[in-house]
């Protein structure tokens, strides 16, 4: 349906279109050197800048204009009248009304089969945050908001090159969302820059109401536990990210950016993993990785050796083990889900609440009930102190998703030594390992650099679980073009 050259036409179409949108302004004013021009403004209340209506667009065209109407009033008005920097002609009705819903004003003018589109786009937002999950000691402090032109820029900001490239679409056959996929021309791979754009252009959605949604869309293996795409609400790291050569998606109305390809190694990565002295963080990351096998492990060996294999333990702490458990009605494996269970309430409760209720019922709850168990006979108290250990070394692990992954994981390795001891343990760990070796993003090997790292020269390996000086990182990882690997000389 096209733009007519009858404006009260063209008002009809509108009014049908948004009957009982009571948020819908429509405008009808005269204009021009004698007034004798009809023509139509049309909005949506609160979504747009009234100011920059009233002044720009407004005051110009009925007080300021002296054109007539034997010309071509609408291109008049677009050189001359209409001070506003982005706007655009259109003739197709479908186009307009998603640029009124998006926060764009359009104007009708009579004897016109076209209209204006202006962007007024100024709808409420919480300005520019700090980061509430990815919390640093040293580095920036700024987080990503919901507004995606405001992560752009704060992304601009920190990449000051013209070979930044921001491809803007709408996904979404209801919602219409803003979606911005950012790369370095030249440094991302073409072939992975092709790929995401052509799985962005095939969902095919009522929505977009969040970035978990092409999260979502985007892994291939979806039935597996661990994330395939990584998070992030810090710009500096979506940043580096892109200077890595990886890919960046902004979603309107999301706080968060994707960023492709991902690695196990990346989300094991910290934005302040940078900005302080190698020697501490290297070491804080290898108790990351010692944490995450811990938390996966743990519950599942305790299991193994108490009940199937207490033979491999000392007899000393045989004998302690037994003598805490002596009034316990419970098997030891039972002991274990029981205090595993009331731990992941006990997350999901803090998280819930209030902030500073929360963190107080995680702690507080934690023992309270923990030392109350152990009292009353229900659990033992070295239960309470592997589920304790086992929840603590979560809370290391720089990255949500990949916790989650590990947390399910955890409860297929205490179901495998439960039913066949130290063997089903062993074959749990194996299962896992085999599953995360299984995995890829956008054609990145999961593993990588601790596999296929010789494709490189083994560089990558400078930036993995030891972080070596920042001078000795010459080289980009895996996800940069092969003709630009190179960082510094």
């Amino acid at each position: 349906m096209f733009v007519s050259d009858d404006l009260e036409t063209n008002k009809r179409i509108l009014s049908d279109t948004f009957k009982d949108c009571g948020d819908i302004i429509i405008r009808p004013f005269k204009a021009g050197y004698d007034k004798n021009i009809d023509m139509l403004l049309v909005y949506i209340d609160n979504i747009v800048s009234t100011d920059v209506i009233e002044n720009s667009i407004m005051t110009n065209l009925m007080n300021r204009t002296r054109v007539t109407s034997d010309i071509n009033i609408l291109d008049k008005l677009m050189e001359e009248a209409i001070s506003i920097g982005e706007i655009s002609e259109e003739n197709d009705f479908e186009n307009l009304f998603t640029s009124i819903l998006l926060g764009d004003t359009v104007i009708f003018a009579d004897g016109n089969d076209k209209a204006l589109v202006a962007s007024t786009k100024g709808w409420p937002t919480r300005g520019v945050p700090t980061a509430e999950n990815e919390i640093v000691v040293q580095g920036p402090k700024d987080a990503f908001a919901e507004s995606v032109s405001s992560n752009v820029v704060l992304m601009r900001r920190r990449i000051r090159d013209t070979n930044l490239k921001v491809v803007r679409s709408k996904i979404g056959r209801r919602s219409k969302t803003d979606v911005a996929v950012m790369y370095i021309d030249g440094v991302a791979r073409p072939e992975i820059v092709e790929k995401i754009k052509k799985n962005l252009k095939n969902i095919n959605v009522d929505a977009i109401l969040d970035a978990g949604y092409i999260e979502q869309m985007s892994e291939r293996k979806w039935w597996s536990p661990f994330p395939q795409v990584q998070m992030t609400e810090r710009p500096d790291k979506a940043s580096a990210a892109l200077l890595e050569g990886r890919i960046a998606i902004a979603v309107d109305n999301s706080p968060l950016v994707l960023m492709l390809p991902s690695t196990l190694n990346t989300f094991f990565q910290a934005a302040e993993d940078y900005y302080d002295r190698w020697e501490i963080m290297s070491f804080i990351r290898i108790l990351r990785y010692i944490s995450a096998f811990i938390a996966l492990a743990l519950p599942g060996l305790y299991i193994a050796l108490t009940l199937y294999n207490p033979n491999l333990l000392p007899v000393e702490v045989v004998l302690k083990i037994a003598g805490t458990r002596i009034n316990v009605p419970f098997s030891a494996v039972t002991e274990v889900f029981i205090m595993e269970i009331a731990f992941e309430l006990l997350r999901e409760a803090g998280i819930r609440l209030p902030s500073p209720i929360g963190s107080t019922l995680g702690i507080v709850g934690g023992i309270v009930i923990g030392q109350a168990a152990v009292e009353a006979g229900l659990v033992g108290p070295v239960v309470v102190i592997v589920s304790a250990v086992a929840g603590i070394c979560t809370f290391v692990i720089p990255n949500q998703a990949m916790v989650n992954g590990i947390r399910l994981s955890k409860y297929l390795i205490l179901i495998l030594s439960s039913m066949l001891g130290l063997f089903g343990f062993w074959v749990g760990i194996i299962l896992t390992f085999v599953h995360l070796c299984s995995l890829e993003s956008c054609g990145i090997p999961y593993m990588y650099p601790y596999c296929s790292a010789s494709e490189k020269g083994w560089d990558d390996l400078k930036d993995s679980i030891v972080r070596m000086p920042l001078f000795m990182l010459k080289k980009r990882p895996i996800f940069a073009s092969r003709k630009n690997r190179t960082r510094r000389s």
